[in-house]
């Protein structure tokens, strides 16, 4: 057998990790790290016979690590070497390495803290950087730290930057193992073409069977890609001795055996694999490989509270992984179905998981650790604390958290689980009302992808699902149903089931809805309108294509996206509003609203009962509170401005004097309009109680509600200072215009001023009126502030144009020795 890379370091690690008790180890795809590391560990003394825990982050290469392992020592797996990964478990009572995948590691920190009869922790392909070994690392390094300094941790990664890693670590050793590797021919495309993803891949695999030698390894985004190219290549005939075989992790195990194991002689191979094959699992054969460049990832948004599988181009480093694929067994060959100029643009690494997923499950995670902080551990890199906030109100909303952030009896079981929060949640309250089975299928067959492969979104209904895996169980056929994934489903809703104590019950799939409103509170949907949906947070919903849920007075959303104004709606079962009623009392919100209803112009008044941004239901409200009245009143005038106010001339020419005096003297009130509406409450509020409607405000006296707003004292001043009229010299009392702000005016005619050398003045002698002077027809024919210059200067013009036209009246040489009158002529 050939040396393996990793072999060379293997001294250096072994003596490293017998003085310290962390350090990193990078190592390249196909070094032996994953096999080697933990066999060569067994025998230290600093072990003292406890176990090897090795983490890795699919199920997948958990369980083909672990018998690559034994298959080395001549054992069968479960002896030396076993594995545990979710709902399936091979270990003996004298294993001493145990794989398991990073969810059973929190599980197992949990049960016991200080994680007793356990050496060492490993924590493979570290690089991939998932939200459940970030947990794992940083719960273990508290373990460490606090109840066991003898623990050790590895960290074992292809590509990552040690150093972060490293100083994480307490400034642990970094142990490089050169990779080895043979040369690879890479081939990009010339350029983007305007085809269907599928094609493209296909084509290449064409071109790969006909001019390159050995298997094929195609990486494609997820099962649904997997599946349509193995359709389109089974259309092709490539002949019996070309084998497709798919790859992923929701895949039978023997289907996921036959896709590993290398083609028999004059055979060859093309295995259609998901990112789960870019390190962990060693592919036998491969000497071709066919990147998409694609890959899915959960993609959570604090915006909407929800999570959806987004397909992005892989990073740099991982399309790196992908081609070294190539060059295990000898010169190799890499087809990129993207272009030179994309590959500069790709990121140098994919994101943390951490940084970009839903938190509720961490948060549990760490309330049941017992911590309120994450900043009480230490992270690579921590929580953000936008989205841990909100994952901390969920779990306060499915009363896993009490109010103060600690742990309640009821988040305990939930944790203990192992679901996500939600799940958990809808499980537990399920048992007590003898709908546990059902709650059991759900829960699993919500955290796997969808059972039919036709159905997205021309049937999001949830209990056709239900009622497709209860036939499948009986045996049932239908070409558009994963049977493989109906009997897993099933399995694992036995062993939930077993775990909980819940035996088999009547089966009644009716209440999928009420179950999922107990995990989706915040995806309770009431119908707008056909196919259109409000949903309890506050959203939009609908919908894609008319359907029987269409019509349904209330949904729960079990899958949804987040794009645009409204989340379309993949997964949903109707719920009736007594199931509501009675699953949501304590969380039903009573409320009052008394809001202006500007149509009817009036104030209407309603009790509402709310859950969320739902109104369930609602009534007139008898007796509202008079200050709610008065605030939609007031509410009601400012979006229609102060003319829905009784106005009068009398209550006009107050509020334009008051302005006026405002301008020159700033003690007194503001009562411009836009002033007025911004301090209704003030100088309105206390005359509106008893008042509803737009007619009833008709019985306010605005002039008298105005002057209020004086003093006693600028009451007094008011007619002094800003007078309504002013007595002109033929004894007539003229009404002063005080419109113009700036400039008020006093429209008299010319023959009542006769005598009066000056021009009036207001604001105690400050300002000079404007002066309007009129024909004998009340026409202006002159607009003056200096009326003495008037008599001098224009008036001779004046009555030379208005003698002829008006010959009856007076018109004197002399105007300032005249009579003034206000008759056509004066009286002798």
């Amino acid at each position: 057998m050939h040396t393996l890379p990793i072999e060379l370091v293997l001294p250096q690690l072994i003596e490293v990790l017998s003085t310290r008790s962390c350090a990193v180890l990078v190592a390249q795809p196909g070094a032996g790290k994953t096999t080697q590391v933990p066999l060569a560990l067994l025998q230290e003394s600093w072990l003292q016979n406890k176990k090897i825990l090795m983490l890795e982050p699919r199920r997948l290469a958990a369980r083909a690590a672990a018998r690559y392992m034994a298959r080395l020592r001549n054992e069968a797996v479960g002896q030396t070497i076993g594995y545990r990964v979710k709902n399936d478990t091979c270990i003996g009572p004298n294993t001493r390495i145990e794989v398991i995948t990073e969810g059973v590691l929190t599980r197992m920190l949990q049960t016991d803290p200080a994680l007793e009869g356990v050496g060492i922790v490993i924590f493979d392909e570290f690089h991939e950087r998932s939200l459940h070994a970030d947990l794992g690392l940083a719960l273990c390094r508290q373990s460490q730290l606090l109840l066991r300094e003898d623990l050790r941790i590895l960290v074992m990664s292809a590509t990552i930057e040690a150093e972060p890693v490293a100083d994480m670590l307490d400034q642990a050793p970094i142990i490089q193992s050169e990779g080895r590797t043979y040369p690879i021919n890479t081939h990009y495309l010339s350029a983007k073409q305007d085809e269907r993803l599928e094609t493209t891949v296909v084509r290449s695999i064409r071109q790969a069977l006909a001019s390159d030698e050995g298997s094929l390894l195609v990486f494609l985004p997820g099962a649904a890609e997997i599946h349509r190219v193995a359709g389109s290549l089974a259309s092709l005939q490539l002949g019996k001795e070309v084998e497709v075989a798919p790859l992923y992790g929701n895949l039978a195990q023997d289907a996921q055996d036959r896709a590993l194991m290398p083609s028999m002689p004059g055979h060859r191979k093309v295995v259609l694999a998901t990112s789960i094959a870019e390190t962990s699992l060693t592919v036998e054969g491969i000497t071709v490989v066919i990147d998409s460049g694609l890959m899915r990832v959960p993609r959570f948004s604090p915006r909407t509270g929800m999570t959806r599988l987004t397909t992005v181009p892989v990073s740099a480093a991982s399309a790196d992984q992908r081609r070294g694929r190539a060059g295990r067994l000898g010169p190799g060959v890499c087809y990129r179905l993207w272009t030179e100029t994309e590959q500069r643009q790709l990121a140098p690494s994919s994101t943390p998981e951490i940084r970009e997923a839903d938190l509720a499950p961490l948060a549990l995670e760490l309330a049941a650790w017992g911590v309120t902080d994450p900043a009480e551990l230490v992270w690579l890199d921590p929580p953000p604390a936008a989205a841990y906030q909100q994952a901390r109100e969920l779990l306060v909303q499915l009363g896993a958290l009490h109010e103060d952030g600690g742990l309640s009896a009821h988040g305990k079981r939930m944790a203990a689980l192992g679901l996500h929060p939600r799940l958990a949640h809808m499980v537990l309250q399920a048992k007590s009302l003898e709908l546990g089975a059902l709650a059991c299928e759900l829960a699993v067959m919500l955290s796997e992808r969808d059972i039919l492969s036709s159905a997205r979104g021309r049937d999001a209904d949830v209990r056709t699902r239900i009622e497709v895996l209860w036939r499948a169980a009986q045996g049932e056929q239908r070409a558009d149903v994963d049977f493989g994934l109906c009997r897993r489903i099933t399995a694992e809703a036995k062993a939930l089931m077993q775990s909980l104590g819940i035996g088999p019950s009547a089966q009644r799939s009716s209440a999928s809805g009420l179950l999922l409103a107990f995990a989706y509170p915040d995806r309770v949907a009431q119908r707008r309108s056909t196919g259109r949906f409000l949903l309890s947070s506050g959203r939009g919903a609908v919908l894609p294509e008319l359907q029987a849920l269409s019509n349904e007075r209330y949904l729960v959303a079990a899958e949804l996206d987040d794009s645009g104004v409204e989340s379309r709606i993949y997964l949903a079962a109707p719920v009736l509003e007594d199931e509501l009623l009675e699953a949501f009392d304590g969380r039903l919100q009573q409320e009052q609203e008394v809001l202006w209803d500007s149509a009817a112009g009036t104030v209407k008044a309603r009790q509402r009962l709310r859950l969320g941004a739902i109104i369930m239901k609602e009534k007139p409200l008898q007796e509202p509170n008079p200050d709610l009245l008065v605030q939609a009143l007031i509410t009601g005038i400012q979006s229609e401005s102060l003319e829905l106010l009784p106005w009068n001339r009398s209550a006009r020419q107050l509020q334009q004097r008051v302005i006026f005096l405002h301008s020159y003297a700033g003690e007194w009130p503001d009562m411009r309009d836009e002033a007025l509406l911004a301090t209704l409450e003030d100088w309105l509020a206390p005359h509106l109680y008893g008042m509803t409607s737009k007619g009833s405000l008709g019985r306010l006296n605005l002039t008298n509600i105005l002057e209020e707003m004086l003093t006693w004292e600028q009451r007094r001043r008011l007619e002094e200072w800003a007078p309504t009229h002013i007595q002109v010299p033929s004894g007539s009392r003229i009404p002063i215009d005080y419109s113009v702000m700036e400039s008020p005016t006093l429209s008299v005619r010319l023959q009542e001023m006769f005598g009066l050398a000056d021009t009036p003045r207001i604001a105690k002698g400050r300002i000079p009126l404007i002066l309007h002077l009129l024909s004998p027809a009340q026409r202006p024919v002159q607009v003056t502030k200096d009326l003495a210059s008037f008599w001098r200067e224009a008036y001779f013009e004046v009555k030379k144009d208005l003698k002829g036209r008006y010959p009856k009246h007076y018109w004197p040489d002399n105007p300032m020795a005249a009579i003034p009158t206000n008759r056509a002529k004066p009286r002798v």
